[in-house]
């Protein structure tokens, strides 16, 4: 009787990288970093654990891929932003860039990098900080953007850029955070519009 010969046993069954990457985004982005369990992010992903560590390292390496995918696609207005041949349109776009992204509807609401792990323990200390680094990392972008804003004579000479970063960074936190909440994005706009209203004047 012949034998019948079969594959080797375990082996990972093939999956695409950028669309579980994708999916573990997702998650991350609607549970925070300790809400999302591996459990949750493996079964999104469509793959076992095994396979997730081989493929990305651990939890808070596919974090950190996540972060990146997230800073580039639905984060990606910040980079756009400091392309504005203007400091009142560079805060335009970031702020109409945090109402649509935190506000899409197929998407969680909120920001991944500012909910991220606002809830962590103290083992999540490293995501925390990876976290305020890329929030921070915002801040000085348009800081710098508003300091050349100021030497072009397209804000007064007066201003304080990193004051106005500050506010800027503020607000667009808020809006994630009221966006989270459940705050509508015709809401979110106007208060937008008030804050871009009271922009200095050059």
């Amino acid at each position: 009787m012949e034998t019948k010969k079969n594959g080797p046993r375990g082996r990972p069954r093939g999956f695409d990288p950028d669309e579980a990457l994708e999916r573990a985004m997702l998650v991350f982005w609607e549970h925070g970093y300790e809400g999302a369990s591996l459990a949750n992010l493996t079964h999104a992903m469509g793959i076992s654990t095994t396979s997730m560590y081989a493929a990305f390292g651990n939890k808070e390496g596919l974090f950190r891929k996540a972060l990146e995918r997230y800073t580039d696609g639905p984060g990606g207005y910040m980079a756009r932003a400091m392309e504005g041949s203007t400091a009142l349109g560079v805060v335009a776009t970031i702020l109409s860039g945090a109402i649509r992204s935190t506000t899409r509807p197929a998407s969680p609401r909120g920001c991944l990098g500012v909910h991220g792990a606002l809830s962590t323990s103290d083992a999540g200390q490293e995501v925390r900080d990876l976290l305020a680094d890329w929030r921070n990392d915002g801040y000085v972008r348009i800081r710098e953007r508003f300091q050349q804003a100021v030497d072009d004579g397209d804000l007064p000479a007066e201003s304080d850029p990193g004051l106005l970063a500050r506010y800027v960074t503020t607000l667009a936190n808020g809006i994630a955070v009221h966006a989270a909440s459940g705050v509508s994005r015709k809401e979110l706009q106007a208060m937008a519009d008030a804050a871009l209203r009271a922009w200095p004047p050059v």
